[in-house]
């Protein structure tokens, strides 16, 4: 089979389609033949060097997938040859064929096309498992997104908006319509206006219940101070840098938290429960049509290297596909 390697880190041109050996299911795994997959900021980092694949994971890019089984290891039960899936995955998403533990598939959802439905599995268990499962966001409440234009963030303020929580976006300005129309209140210009006087604003001073951040150390002490009384931050990305200073009086006098995980290196337990917990809880909205797949884009799985430039531009909104025909 075919897949994307990188011989040496680097830039977008490191990315090369190559023969690799095919994947073999092992026990409680399926080899899916894959339709497409979808550009995370994680691959971006992997191919610069920054983040290697976690222990037994394929070696190539890739975090989530769609396409067909095509076999079945030992002590798999509930699916079957020829099925329609998507899957969270640890890696090897760029590929022809990926082996998957059977705990980390989804059926695709009623009303999504095999190919949009590679854009669904990370963001969706990453913001379910995280605003709802983690933070707890209940209806009534504000949840503050911050990368509102990235798949993450289209698909956070849908999630929130079917829950019923009003939700606040900072974005480029060039995305407002657009993040509105999937149903944010408010959306923030960060680069023109305070996200913290604007949350306070349109809160009528209170703050965000719920902030979902993946900037990390730039934005810490901001996003306390957006805080509303035990408002819970959820870090889940480090754009802004690793390391800043926390200001635990200020944490203490509004009763909040912080909390900052990780999905990718998460035991494969883990993993399956949230797949479970998405697919009893977020797959009937997507079949309702009330969170749908946001793509921007689709490019061929050789074009892999433009994608990862559309990404890194920051011009997109929503997922960039790569398809394998």
């Amino acid at each position: 089979m075919r897949a994307i390697t990188i011989p040496e880190p680097g830039g977008p041109d490191a990315l090369v389609w190559a023969e690799v050996p095919d994947p073999e299911p092992g026990p409680g795994e399926v080899v899916v033949h894959v339709r497409a997959s979808a550009v995370n900021r994680a691959d971006l980092l992997q191919r610069q060097g920054h983040y290697p694949p976690p222990p037994g994971a394929p070696a190539y890019p890739g975090l989530e997938c769609s396409g067909v089984i095509g076999a079945i290891g030992a002590d798999v039960t509930g699916w079957a040859v020829g099925q329609e899936v998507c899957a969270l995955l640890a890696g090897g998403g760029y590929a022809e064929r990926v082996a998957v533990p059977a705990g980390q598939l989804l059926p695709v959802p009623d009303g999504v096309g095999l190919v949009d439905a590679a854009a669904l599995p990370e963001v969706a268990c990453t913001v379910w498992s995280n605003v709802v499962r983690l933070a707890g966001l209940a209806k009534g409440e504000t949840l503050l997104v911050h990368g509102g234009g990235s798949g993450i963030g289209t698909f956070a303020v849908q999630l929130g908006t079917a829950l019923g929580a009003t939700v606040v976006v900072t974005a480029r300005s060039a995305k407002h319509e657009r993040l509105r129309e999937l149903g944010a209140a408010h959306a923030i210009d960060y680069r023109e206006q305070d996200f913290v006087e604007e949350v306070r604003r349109v809160t009528d001073g209170r703050g965000a219940d719920v902030i979902l951040d993946i900037m990390g150390a730039s934005y810490l002490a901001r996003n306390v101070a957006a805080l509303a009384t035990g408002g819970r931050l959820v870090v889940i990305g480090m754009q802004g840098g690793r390391k800043a200073e926390l200001d635990l009086g200020a944490l203490l006098a509004k009763r909040a938290s912080v909390a900052a995980t990780a999905l990718r290196s998460r035991p494969l337990a883990e993993k399956a429960a949230i797949v479970a917990g998405v697919r009893e809880q977020v797959w009937p909205l997507v079949a309702d049509g009330a969170v749908r797949p946001v793509v921007d884009r689709r490019l061929p799985m050789a074009e892999a290297a433009d994608a990862h430039r559309l990404v890194e531009s920051n011009d997109h909104v929503g997922k960039v596909l790569l398809t394998v025909d």
